[in-house]
């Protein structure tokens, strides 16, 4: 096994297997698996843009009864700080966030069990009626089996209703990492990785689309990495559910794993993530950089190392906010830092349709 040997076989067609996988993550040069991973871009993507989308990312309720000791958003009811919005105070914001260009809200929560389920499928129901201009990135897995547990329905049954009410896609927070060894230590409490892949599959078997996320930097080793791209790839093979995988690092700020883990991960591992989940997921069509959880700088050079999109404008976020970590652009800045890194702009949808292109003006010399 020689790592010209495997990129060779990447670029006849033939996936790695997790042990290469492994081999090729620890042994390769960082500018060798950019390479790499940018042709498979191109192969999957040729057009030379890059996809954004102009999104707002709220929050619905920040009580939760899972303590991660990764997350600094949480609150336990009746802490200072807790809230919980009414459906009414949402919609509100949704209109201010349509009126602003937003496409979609990115909706999630804590695993508050004190709201019925039917305040889930109401606030779907009147987003659709009342901000028809919104669509619905509804509630994360770990929402939704909290939905089952309080309902009585079961997962399938809670999918079908929320499916029903016009609910079309989910996010992929609360993956984490898709290591049960990792799980335990930092979210006992959240379910093991077979949990968040039969919710997703079982989404993706009635017809929803989701996104698949990774978050690295803590507690993981490589394997653990190989764990959670093989299991999203062996999924996406059986349902072809997933639209994108978006990686990011663990921001430690105010988190109970700061004293554990007080840094965060670097550029550099970051670039790997990238460039190495665009090789190894090969039945994934876009990968998404991150200029929020990764900075500026950092996400404009993954669009050379094998990402196609550049994430959302993100006009309001809260949970990497809590951490001390926050970054802020809008529409124009997306477009202006995509233009710079020599690639047209494409405004997108929820499910990676194109809605505008907006192509790089050129400056005479």
């Amino acid at each position: 096994m020689t790592l010209e040997g495997l990129y060779a076989l990447v670029r006849s067609g033939r996936r790695l297997t997790p042990d290469e996988g492994l081999f090729v993550l620890r042994n390769a040069e960082l500018l060798d698996l950019g390479d790499l991973a940018n042709q498979i871009r191109f192969k999957k993507n040729p057009e030379p843009r890059v996809t954004f989308i102009v999104d707002t990312n709220p929050n619905y309720t920040n009580i939760c009864n899972i303590d991660c000791i990764f997350c600094a958003f949480y609150r336990h009811p009746g802490e200072a700080g807790e809230y919980t919005h009414t459906a009414d105070h949402l919609i509100q914001k949704f209109k201010e966030s349509a009126a602003k260009g937003v496409t979609t809200v990115l909706l999630q929560g804590g695993v508050n069990p004190a709201l019925p389920f039917e305040y889930y499928t109401d606030l779907v129901r009147r987003t659709i009626a009342e901000v028809p201009e919104i669509h619905p990135h509804f509630f994360s897995t770990s929402e939704i089996l909290g939905m089952a547990e309080v309902s009585g329905f079961s997962l399938r049954e809670v999918l079908q209703k929320l499916w029903d009410v016009g609910l079309r896609s989910i996010p992929g927070g609360g993956a984490e990492i898709l290591s049960d060894r990792v799980k335990k230590k930092i979210s006992s409490k959240k379910g093991t990785s077979a949990d968040w892949l039969n919710v997703m599959r079982e989404a993706h078997r009635i017809g929803f689309k989701s996104t698949a996320t990774m978050m690295y930097g803590h507690l993981e080793t490589d394997e653990d990495i190989l764990e959670h791209l093989e299991s999203i790839r062996t999924l996406q093979d059986e349902t072809n559910g997933f639209t994108a995988f978006v990686p990011w690092s663990f921001k430690p700020g105010n988190t109970p794993l700061e004293k554990i883990i007080p840094h965060y991960a670097t550029p550099t591992r970051y670039l790997q993530m990238i460039a190495f989940a665009r090789i190894y997921l090969d039945n994934f069509s876009h990968i998404q950089a991150s200029w929020f959880s990764e900075g500026k700088k950092t996400g404009q050079i993954a669009l050379h190392f094998g990402a196609d999109d550049f994430g959302g404008t993100l006009l309001e976020e809260n949970v990497h906010a809590a951490a001390n970590f926050v970054n802020k652009t809008n529409t124009e800045e997306c477009i202006q830092m995509i233009h710079e890194s020599g690639f047209a702009a494409a405004q997108r949808t929820t499910l990676y349709g194109v809605l505008k292109v907006y192509e790089p003006v050129e400056v005479a010399a």
